[in-house]
């Protein structure tokens, strides 16, 4: 039915297309000239945008292969770092800052005795000091001296740290222990050290032992005292916790009563070992043959007074690197510890 239909169709279309009428129309029939141009004419070369057209798309090569030499980092995301300059400019602003004031104090120190404010006999420029300190270290004995001062005041100290903070840890957990001797504690607190100096040397002679055990009493009270304040101190919350994981006592002094302490107990660490440096210097002053205390007392004799002060200025430079390492030691300890924000 389908092909019968189509043929029938074509023939219509044949019929209508060679009708009579379309043939002798002489508008619509070309003429010689037409014809016999168009046998002539030869095939036209295509344009240029119609080959370029034509061309599959798959013969394009790249912009990159063309001009394999360049690299290509033009389209590459570039990775910014942070500059080094700010971090740079803000230490130095910082360490400008915390030794302004010690720059001003040397800075006084200097220009005081220059411009008469003070008696340069008595106390010399900071410049003269610092070239009294230098022959001292030339001559060795600046070293010789503060080798002798610091393995007393170590020894000295590091004692008073292993007897106090055990001590303190009982004392201040067992409420019964702190009562029978909490009376006796505070005499000796409110005794002074350097009082007790005489009768260290009367009982243990002018050697190295009454020396090392002066600082030992010394550096005994704050560290005993602070380590107590702690025990005492920490949170009721963690304790209850602990008791409620039925630690042992052990463990429970491991595990929470000495790291919340930690921090108590370093302030009176830290405040021994400042104690420990001047009552050493003290009493070497009274009876020492070596030492720091040595050295300022006969500098003083001797009317030295440039090494007089260059001593007393190397104390107070091992008293603060000191104090740092104390500090460095803390953080190190209660690195657990969360910052308080703002």
């Amino acid at each position: 039915m389908s092909l019968a239909s189509g043929s029938s169709t074509r023939r219509q279309i044949t019929e209508e297309r060679d009708s009579p009428e379309e043939l002798n129309n002489p508008e619509e029939l070309p003429t010689a000239e037409e014809l016999s141009a168009a046998a002539t004419r030869t095939p036209s070369a295509p344009s240029e945008k119609s080959a370029s057209t034509d061309k599959p798309a798959s013969s394009a090569k790249p912009a990159s292969t063309e001009k394999r030499g360049l690299p290509l980092v033009a389209g590459r995301p570039r990775l910014h770092r942070p500059s080094v300059l700010p971090r740079i400019l803000r230490a130095v602003l910082t360490g400008a800052t915390k030794s302004a004031a010690i720059v001003a104090l040397l800075l006084a120190w200097e220009l005081a005795p220059r411009f008469g404010l003070v008696d340069r006999t008595f106390l010399p420029p900071f410049s003269e000091v610092a070239d009294a300190w230098w022959g001292l270290v030339a001559n060795g004995q600046l070293a010789d001296n503060a080798q002798a001062s610091l393995v007393r005041s170590f020894s000295g100290f590091g004692i008073a740290v292993a007897v106090s903070v055990p001590l303190g840890l009982l004392i201040g957990w067992y409420r019964p222990v702190a009562d029978l001797l909490n009376p006796l504690l505070q005499v000796f607190l409110n005794t002074a050290a350097l009082a007790l100096l005489p009768v260290f040397v009367l009982l243990l002679g002018i050697g190295e032992t009454s020396k090392i055990s002066i600082v030992v009493y010394a550096c005994a009270w704050p560290i005993l005292f602070n380590t107590i304040s702690a025990v005492r101190t920490v949170d009721p919350t963690l304790l209850r916790l602990a008791k409620s994981m039925d630690l042992s006592a052990p463990r429970l002094f491991q595990k929470v009563i000495l790291p919340a302490s930690v921090p108590t107990i370093f302030t009176g660490i830290r405040l021994a070992g400042a104690v420990s440096i001047v009552v050493l210097v003290a009493a070497e002053m009274i009876g020492a043959k070596a030492g720091l205390g040595y050295l300022i007392n006969a500098s003083q004799y001797n009317f030295a007074i440039p090494q007089m002060y260059a001593g007393i200025v190397t104390i107070s430079v091992i008293g603060v690197a000191f104090n740092q390492l104390l500090v460095a030691v803390e953080k190190r300890l209660s690195s657990w510890r969360v910052p308080a924000t703002s």
